[in-house]
Formats: C-alpha cells, sequence, structure tokens
C-alpha cells in the first residue's frame, strides 16, 4: 500500500498521464533550423471524433464531459495556436500552448464517421488517441501539440473517448476505451472507403494503445485487406496492455504489423503505476528483445526522460517526435 500511495502522488503532480515513441531516437530531431510550420498552425482546425457525452451541446465548455454518449459525434474544433513570439514562449510557461477556441457545431450519429471523412476528404490523417485520465480538453491540446510539434502536414484529428479525468477512476477508463471500439473501427471504415481519401496514421498513448489495438485487430477481420492499405502508421506511445494481451493482438496482426512501432521506457512511473493497479508487465515496459520478436519496431526511450514521471515524451522531446515523424514518413511509402 504504500508503494501504490507513493506512485499516486507522482501521479498527482503531472497535468495527465500521457506518452512515449519508437526506433532510432540517436538520430533525427524536428524544429532543427528554420522552422516548418505545421498545417495546423496555418488554418488551426482540429477534427475530433469523441464517444463522450456533450455538454452543452457540445458548443460550449466544458464542451463533452467523461460520461458516455450514444454513439459516435463528430465536430470540427477551431483551437488558438500559440503566440510563438519570444513574449508568448514565456507567457505559454504561465497561461499554456494550445486551446480550444470554439465548436461551432456537433454532428452526432450515423452521419457523424462519414462527416469526419468527408472534412478530410484528399488529405493524409494524423489521428490521436489518448490515454488514461484525460479531460476532453487536455486530449484536444495534446492531439494539436502532436501534431503541430511532428509538423504535419495533413488533417489533425483526435479519437477522444470516456475518460473519467480522476487518478482513482482506473477501472472506468479502461472499461469506457473498450467499449468505444465499435465507433472507433466505424470511424476508420469510414476513412478508408473514402475514394480520395490518404494514409490513416495513429498515434495512441497509454490505455489508448488497447483500444487502438482491439479496433484494428476488428477492422482487419471484418473490412479486410483493403481497408488495412489506408493505414500508414501506428505508433503506440507507453502502451499500457498487458504484455501477453499485447503479444496476442499484435500475433492476430499478420502483415500488418510492420506498421506498428512502439515506445517503451523501463523508468516509465506511469506504467509502474497501472502495472501495480492491473497486475503484469505493461508492453510499453517490457523488454525490447521481447517486443521486438513479435515484429514490431522499438525504441527504448529510457535515457530520454529527465522527469519524475517519463510518459509524455512525444509531446515534449524533439528526438522522441522525430521517431513520430519518421514512422509516419515510412508508412506513406507503404
Amino acid at each position: 500500500m504504500v508503494r501504490i500511495a507513493a506512485l499516486f502522488g507522482a501521479a498527482a503532480v503531472t497535468p495527465g498521464l500521457s506518452g512515449c515513441i519508437a526506433d532510432g531516437l540517436s538520430t533525427g530531431t524536428v524544429g532543427a533550423g528554420a522552422r516548418d510550420q505545421s498545417a495546423l498552425d496555418v488554418s488551426p482546425v482540429l477534427l475530433v471524433a469523441t464517444t463522450r457525452k456533450a455538454v452543452n451541446g457540445g458548443t460550449k465548455s466544458p464542451f463533452f464531459g467523461s460520461e458516455r454518449g450514444r454513439g459516435l459525434s463528430f465536430a470540427e474544433v477551431r483551437i488558438s495556436a500559440p503566440d510563438r513570439s519570444f513574449v508568448g514562449k514565456v507567457s505559454a510557461v504561465v497561461n499554456g500552448d494550445w486551446a480550444i477556441k470554439s465548436i461551432p457545431q456537433v454532428e452526432t450519429g450515423a452521419n457523424a464517421a462519414a462527416a469526419f471523412s468527408q472534412a478530410a476528404f484528399g488529405r493524409d490523417v494524423l489521428i490521436y488517441v489518448h490515454g488514461y485520465r484525460e479531460s476532453f480538453e487536455s486530449s484536444a491540446v495534446s492531439a494539436a501539440m502532436l501534431s503541430d510539434g511532428i509538423r504535419f502536414r495533413g488533417a489533425s484529428a483526435l479519437f477522444t473517448w470516456p475518460s473519467a479525468a480522476a487518478t482513482f477512476d482506473y477501472g472506468y477508463d479502461r472499461e469506457s476505451a473498450m467499449w468505444s471500439r465499435d465507433a472507433f473501427e466505424d470511424l476508420l471504415k469510414a476513412l478508408a472507403a473514402s475514394p480520395s481519401g490518404g494514409r490513416i496514421n495513429i498515434v495512441a498513448h497509454s490505455m489508448g494503445t488497447l483500444l487502438t489495438l482491439e479496433t484494428l485487430r476488428m477492422l482487419r477481420a471484418e473490412a479486410g485487406e483493403a481497408a488495412m492499405a489506408r493505414i500508414g502508421a501506428v505508433v503506440l506511445a507507453a502502451p499500457d496492455i498487458d504484455i501477453d494481451l499485447f503479444t496476442n493482438a499484435v500475433e492476430r496482426m499478420g502483415p500488418d504489423v510492420h506498421k506498428i512501432t512502439v515506445i517503451s521506457s523501463t523508468n516509465d512511473r506511469a506504467l509502474e503505476l497501472s502495472g501495480v493497479l492491473a497486475g503484469g508487465t505493461r508492453a510499453g515496459a517490457a523488454d525490447r528483445d521481447r517486443l521486438e520478436a513479435l515484429g514490431v519496431r522499438v525504441a527504448d526511450a529510457s535515457d530520454y526522460g529527465g522527469g519524475l514521471i517519463n510518459h509524455d515524451l512525444f509531446l515534449s522531446n524533439p528526438e522522441v517526435q522525430g521517431v513520430v515523424k519518421r514512422a509516419i514518413s515510412r508508412g506513406s511509402g507503404a
């Protein structure tokens, strides 16, 4: 109990339990030299698909809460980009970075997946799937930070499920993530069926990696190779999945396993906490050799975390962001 209390104490001082990533961490940083703008920086609109229940109709803060909604909802979320000036960077330390500005309208029900696909028409898509203990707004900010951090040039997107955003609701979050599989599959099917769509890239974090792997298994079994051919990179950052469950899921991916990049870390305190709560070794903290034997790419980010938690490096560390960018580049040529 003392160990659990200590871990909860460590988790409580972080703004959320976020990130990790892939191979070749010693090469290729993001942002060297002149800064290239991301598409999101030029046009700050985030495509959001969610299984959360809307609050205030989804158009006023807090927009979507922790309760489970009825089916999938889609919204084009207007966000405010950070001030790139020196004064702005100093201010961001106090006031934050990206932020939700407005949500003009929300589409809920049978047409939500098609509306998302139409909004992304003709572009590559980067979908961020968040992890445990995330609110709607915190996950949207993380999605923006990820896309802008790697200078993504396509459509930036978020799939957000009903996390309670509370440390002691791990069980509720896990059930909510698994409950969202059908809706996520419907979204991926709609994107894969689009006649002029680009590659579908997914970066999933922590508990979101469980949702992502299970959904991809379903997609492959039900929609076949044609749908999977539209999937580009699948980056699993700090996967909060029991290693045996992870092994079974990956083995069912067949030849599509080569699309997967795993970020692991032996000093990730959030995964240590989830190991205590759920039992068993988490895939994100497993030995590199064991993961590589499954056919996935692996990057050990243990040496790149200098903080207390070391769970959100894909949002803050240039080397780790570089790995995500290279994974997506490889996926575009798959």
